[in-house]
């Protein structure tokens, strides 16, 4: 079989196994749909670079697409398929949100334990619960995420500012209020170290 054939039905296998139309993949290549069915039909073929953006769609090598696969079925879509990320990003938030959720059914059942067999009302616990699920969201963000963003400053002044609130809150027959004071610098400290990571990182 000649090269040309190969490729053609190379390419046409992978565009049924990820369930795409000619007009579909035309779109996220940024070519017409045209140029797609000439490339399956063995008409023509695409120029390397071309190659290498098909390839890296499907998530095979350029040597997988002029290489003879028989009986072999085309491999899924690889995670650089669109609908493929956005599944992962999914999966990641509720595994994040259920790890969060665990702070607060820990708070909640302490809260009732101590409230049935020791008529001790500590309501403090959901406020320490805040600064608790900050830390289990900056971790998990700082697994999943390659890069700071935004969204970890915002984590991270969360915890700041919580976490006086629950010393205050905890302690606040001794008017410890003064500890304010220590979240500016740290407010700026956060805000000066988050753009100093993305001058580092460019």
């Amino acid at each position: 079989m000649e090269l040309k054939e190969i490729l053609a039905q190379n390419l046409l296998e992978l565009r049924k196994a990820a369930s795409l139309t000619q007009m579909e993949l035309a779109e996220k290549l940024n070519y017409s749909d045209k140029s797609v069915s000439k490339w399956e039909h063995g008409d023509s073929v695409p120029d390397i670079e071309v190659l290498a953006r098909i390839a890296g769609f499907y998530g095979v090598t350029v040597d997988y697409l002029i290489s003879e696969h028989e009986n072999e079925p085309a491999p899924l879509p690889s995670e650089n398929n669109d609908a493929a990320k956005r599944r992962v990003h999914n999966n990641r938030i509720i595994i994040t949100l259920l790890a969060a959720s665990v702070v607060w059914i820990a708070s909640t059942v302490i809260y009732v334990w101590l409230l049935i067999w020791s008529q001790f009302n500590f309501w403090q616990v959901f406020v320490w619960s805040v600064p608790a699920s900050a830390v289990v969201l900056i971790v998990f963000h700082a697994i999943w995420s390659k890069s700071g963003n935004r969204f970890s400053v915002v984590l991270t002044s969360v915890l700041v500012w919580s976490l006086i609130t629950a010393l205050f809150l905890q302690f606040l027959k001794y008017k410890i209020w003064p500890l304010y004071f220590v979240g500016a610098p740290l407010q700026i400290a956060i805000v000066l170290w988050s753009r100093l990571k993305k001058k580092t990182a460019i």
